[in-house]
C-alpha cells in the first residue's frame, strides 16, 4: 500500500503540505492543471527551492494579483468546489475539509456553521491549498496517510479579531483526540488550514510505520527559525503486511493489591468505553509478590477516558502508555447455513481474497442453546460450512 508519512516537527500549513509532496516528486505542472479546474482567477503558483537550517526544501506559494478583503461563508466555498471540473472524489474531500473548518470555527465562537464567515481560511490561497493538497495525494497515488504528533507552536498571533494565543482556537478543536505538543519558537506553527487538512486526510497518527521508503521531501514554511528547521517532512513508500494498518495505544499497569473479583467488571466497563481489547497477565512483582499486568489496547483518542477509568476502578497509582503500529486483515462478518441454523462467521481478507474464516463463538452458543445441542457440534458444522468460502 502506497503510504505518505508526515513528520510535523515544525507544525503544518497548507503550503508546507503541498511543498513537501512537490519535493518528494509531485509534478508541479500536473498540480497546476488540477488547481485550474477550480475555475478561479487572480493568482499564480510558484515553486521555489530554498534552504532551512542547511536542509533543502520546496516553498510552495500562491501569489495573488491583488489583496482582497472579501469574506465567504461555507456555502460560497462549496458552490465553487462543486461547480469546478475536479474529480468527484477530490470535490468530496475538499468540501469535507472546509466543512470541518466551519464546524470548528462555529464551535469556538459559539455560533452556527452557516453564520461563519471565513477570513484567513476563506481566502483564495486557502482554497487552492485545500484543493491542491487533496489533488496532490490523488496524483501521487497515495492510498494511506499517516502523521506524527503535531507541533502547534506557542505565543501570540495577529488575526482579524486582534492578538490571540497560539494555537488559535480552531486548531485544537480540529485536532481533538489527536496527539499534539508545543515546542520551539513562540510562533504559530500549525495553521487552521493545515490542521483541517490533517484532520480530514490523515488515516492514523503515530510513529513512522514499517515501510519501504521510496522518496522523501521537505515543504518549507514562510519563516526561517534559528534553532530548528521550519519544514514539514514527508516519507513516501510502501507498507507491507496485512491488508490494513493503524496505530493503537498500548496501556499497561502492574497491580498486586486488587480484589480479583473486580477485574471482570473493570474489563466490561473498559470495553464499553471503547477499548479494543483488555487482557490480564499473571506476573511476579518485587519482593516475590504475585500480581497482574493489565493491558488495554485502544485507539489513541480513547487514552484519556480509559486512563481515568483505570484509576477509578483499580488500585493502581501509575500507567505506562505507548503507540504501536498494528497490521491487520480486512474483516467482514457473514452468515453460513448449518444443519442447526444460521451462524455468524468472521472472514479475514488479504488482497481481495478470503484467507481466514472463523465462526463467532457467541453466535454458536446462542444457536446451541436454542437447539439444545452441545456448542462444539454447532461450531464444527459452522467451521465446515465456512471453509468453502476460503479462496
Amino acid at each position: 500500500m502506497k503510504t505518505a508519512y508526515f513528520h510535523c516537527h515544525s507544525g503544518v500549513s497548507g503550503d508546507m503540505f503541498i511543498g513537501s509532496l512537490l519535493d518528494a516528486g509531485l509534478d508541479f505542472n500536473l498540480l497546476e492543471e488540477e488547481i485550474k479546474k477550480l475555475g478561479l482567477t487572480g493568482y499564480r503558483l510558484e515553486r521555489n527551492s530554498v534552504t532551512r537550517n542547511g536542509l533543502s526544501a520546496i516553498k510552495f506559494d500562491v501569489i495573488l494579483d491583488q489583496e482582497s478583503s472579501e469574506e465567504r461563508n461555507l456555502g460560497d466555498l462549496l458552490k465553487i468546489i462543486n461547480a469546478s471540473s475536479l474529480s468527484p472524489s477530490i470535490k468530496e474531500r475538499a468540501s469535507g475539509i472546509f466543512t470541518r473548518l466551519a464546524e470548528a470555527e462555529a464551535a469556538v465562537h459559539g455560533t452556527l456553521i452557516d453564520e461563519i464567515h471565513f477570513h484567513e481560511v476563506g481566502a483564495l490561497d486557502a482554497m487552492i491549498d485545500v484543493a491542491g493538497a487533496v489533488s496532490a495525494l490523488e496524483l501521487m497515488g497515495i492510498e494511506k496517510v499517516v502523521s506524527s504528533p503535531v507541533n502547534l507552536g506557542s505565543g501570540m498571533v495577529g488575526s482579524s479579531h486582534g492578538q490571540i494565543p497560539v494555537p488559535v482556537p480552531a486548531v485544537p478543536e480540529l485536532l481533538k483526540g489527536k496527539p499534539v505538543y508545543s515546542a520551539g519558537p513562540q510562533k504559530e506553527l500549525t495553521t487552521p488550514t493545515g490542521a483541517a487538512i490533517l484532520s480530514a486526510l490523515v488515516d492514523d497518527f503515530g510513529p513512522l510505520p514499517p515501510m519501504a521508503i521510496q522518496t522523501t521531501g521537505h515543504g518549507a514554511g514562510s519563516q526561517d527559525f534559528p534553532d530548528m528547521p521550519n519544514l514539514l517532512r514527508v516519507f513516501i513508500g510502501s507498507t507491507a503486511g496485512g491488508e490494513t494498518a493503524d496505530t493503537v495505544a498500548v496501556m499497561e499497569t502492574n497491580i498486586d493489591d486488587l480484589n480479583p473479583e473486580f477485574y471482570a467488571p473493570f474489563t466490561e466497563k473498559a470495553l464499553e468505553a471503547g477499548a479494543l481489547d483488555v487482557f490480564l497477565t499473571p506476573i511476579i512483582m518485587k519482593k516475590g509478590r504475585p500480581g497482574v499486568k493489565v493491558t488495554i489496547l485502544a485507539q489513541p483518542d480513547k487514552q484519556r477516558e480509559l486512563s481515568a477509568l483505570l484509576f477509578d476502578e483499580t488500585t493502581t497509582f501509575g500507567l505506562r502508555t505507548r503507540l504501536e503500529t498494528r497490521d491487520k486483515l480486512k474483516r467482514e462478518t457473514v452468515e453460513v447455513e448449518t444443519v442447526y441454523g444460521k451462524v455468524k462467521v468472521k472472514l479475514g481478507k488479504a488482497g481481495g481474497r478470503i484467507t481466514k474464516a472463523s465462526p463467532e463463538a457467541e453466535s454458536c452458543m446462542q444457536l446451541a442453546a436454542e437447539k439444545q445441542v452441545p456448542v462444539r457440534l454447532v461450531y464444527d458444522e459452522a467451521k465446515r460450512a465456512s471453509q468453502t468460502l476460503i479462496q
